[in-house]
């Protein structure tokens, strides 16, 4: 999802976004949002920093950008603040206000190829030096029916429990012992709202992140929303009336999950930094967002792997984002949207130059540098990286141990392949009528939900 978890980053520089602006007001061809191209050069728009980042975030993304224009002066980069959001980027595909280069989850690249909605950049990105030891399944998110590649996948991620230190201790709880089980989660989050008086849990409700992170406590049952094929929804299954029996118990007979409790990925970032939250469930590197939006305090933070229960179908939902490029480019513009993606999200795993200038860089802009993520390689390439840039790591690894310690050892389960945030989107008006109606009829939301999200798929 990522969203919403499409968390992350980007880049630009304010002489060169001044610069540029001139270029395209008078540049030969204009073929996207803020993309132009005259006599070998270019100049294309990408994916910036979040509405609501912080100026060292900022910063940052100049300085990257400036980097990068020195090692490609033909190359101008315009970023534009942005953030995936599934309920507006429609609307900014249909009105072609979206940058050149941006990303977007894995679930949706492949309807966005099989509508021919973002360029075929296949020969590009081969031409990569690493392409070859890419992991072939994470690098399938990108692919298309016809074996063609259409991004550069990053970001990969496994969901996982970021939980409140602080708040932890003030219920007595230990937080270097973080809940394994739901039932220790439960407990501890009504342990929590006793004894602080902040809800215990949080959980995502609109914007489709309802249905994402409900089908995250599912996979952590053993269940699934979508057959195998992707042609059934499975809504309707023992996991998820499980996940949303434990909601409904924690909201109703507990009080851990707050009464309002309307939130969608920015909402529960901002919240549970303020420490009115005292555990949620998101991507494993929400702790960079935490950071460079929502100026949470690092000694406040705890992440661990998210609890899965005994069957054997148990699993950690995962997922990542994959850097496309606007189908309006140029071959020209294409080429160098992917040079950038690599420069920006991948290079640093591949090559230990890169990955200490880009520490450095971090570092000086005050960014987190070290948050736990699933490299696109292979669990070697995340330990090289580690160790290359471990005299400028400055996250609270130490607080991270739950997650780190087993995370390659985790099950991985990929969302749902066939209209994913439709499902999801299914889903989110049973997750916020369990927490408003004590009396809900959890099976019979879920029948009416599936048929919804049946609808949507046999629609293609």
């Amino acid at each position: 999802m990522k969203t919403t978890r499409l968390r992350a980053v980007a880049l630009s520089i304010t002489a060169v976004a001044l610069g540029s602006a001139t270029l395209a007001g008078c540049g030969s061809s204009n073929n996207s949002d803020g993309a132009s191209a005259s006599k070998g050069s270019v100049t294309i728009s990408v994916e910036g920093w979040r509405p609501g980042d912080q100026q060292a975030t900022i910063d940052y993304v100049k300085q990257q950008a400036a980097a990068f224009h020195k090692l490609h002066p033909d190359i101008t980069i315009v970023p534009k603040e942005w953030q995936w959001n599934a309920a507006t980027f429609p609307a900014q595909l249909a009105g072609g206000t979206l940058p050149v280069s941006f990303r977007v989850p894995f679930t949706d690249t492949k309807g966005l190829v099989a509508r021919h909605q973002v360029a075929d950049v296949d020969q590009d990105i081969r031409a990569l030096p690493y392409f070859d030891t890419l992991n072939k399944n994470v690098l399938a998110a990108a692919e298309g029916t016809d074996g063609k590649v259409y991004g550069l996948p990053s970001d990969v991620y496994a969901n996982g429990l970021h939980y409140n230190r602080t708040l932890f201790k003030q219920a007595g709880l230990d937080p270097d012992k973080p809940p394994t089980t739901w039932d220790e989660v439960r407990a501890d989050a009504k342990a929590i709202h006793d004894k602080t008086g902040q809800a215990g849990f949080g959980e995502m409700t609109k914007s489709n992140t309802g249905g994402w992170i409900l089908t995250t406590l599912t996979y952590a049952m053993g269940g699934r929303v979508e057959s195998e094929d992707g042609k059934t929804a499975t809504l309707d299954n023992p996991g998820t009336e499980q996940a949303l029996q434990m909601l409904h118990d924690m909201r109703w007979e507990d009080g851990s999950i707050s009464p309002n409790n309307s939130y969608d990925w920015a909402g529960v970032n901002q919240a549970f930094a303020a420490g009115k939250i005292g555990m949620f469930v998101s991507g494993s590197d929400v702790y960079n967002a935490l950071v460079t939006t929502d100026k949470i305090n690092p000694d406040d933070y705890g992440l661990t792997a998210i609890p899965l229960t005994d069957s054997s179908d148990a699993g950690a939902l995962g997922g990542g984002s994959v850097n496309v490029v606007s189908a309006k480019a140029s071959p020209t513009e294409a080429k160098a949207a992917v040079e950038w993606a690599d420069f920006f999200r991948v290079k640093k795993y591949t090559d230990q130059d890169a990955a200490v200038a880009d520490a450095k860089a971090q570092t000086a802009s005050k960014q987190p540098v070290g948050t736990p993520t699933f490299p696109i390689f292979d669990q070697a390439s995340y330990t090289n990286y580690q160790t290359w840039i471990k005299d400028y790591v400055n996250v609270p690894l130490g607080q991270m141990q739950g997650y780190t310690d087993s995370m390659f050892a985790l099950k991985l389960v990929a969302e749902p392949a066939v209209q994913t945030q439709g499902v999801y989107g299914a889903l989110d008006p049973v997750v916020q009528k369990v927490l408003s109606d004590k009396g809900a009829d959890i099976p019979s939301l879920l029948q009416q939900a599936n048929q919804k999200a049946q609808q949507i798929i046999d629609q293609g």
